[in-house]
């Protein structure tokens, strides 16, 4: 099972625009925490689809394409 991370996306946000991105993606999401944010953009919780598809508008506004970052889990052994 895959890992689904927008950090790649998150990187190429300007300096100038990462809290306004941030805060988009919370109120898009409905994430009241910073912690829950950070949850989802490492990939610790994993967005559904509708969600995908709201994080993938607010990138899209700042220009940024390239969003996901996909990792195998490591299997704890």
């Amino acid at each position: 099972m895959g890992k689904m991370s927008f950090k790649k996306g998150y990187g190429q946000v300007k300096y100038k625009d990462l809290s306004a991105v941030r805060d988009e993606i919370m109120e898009a999401l409905e994430i009241g925490s910073l912690q829950a944010f950070r949850n989802r953009m490492n990939g610790d919780v994993e967005p559904k689809v509708s969600e995908q598809k709201e994080i993938e508008r607010v990138f899209n506004k700042y220009g940024i394409k390239e969003i996901w970052d996909k990792k195998k889990r490591q299997s704890k052994k």
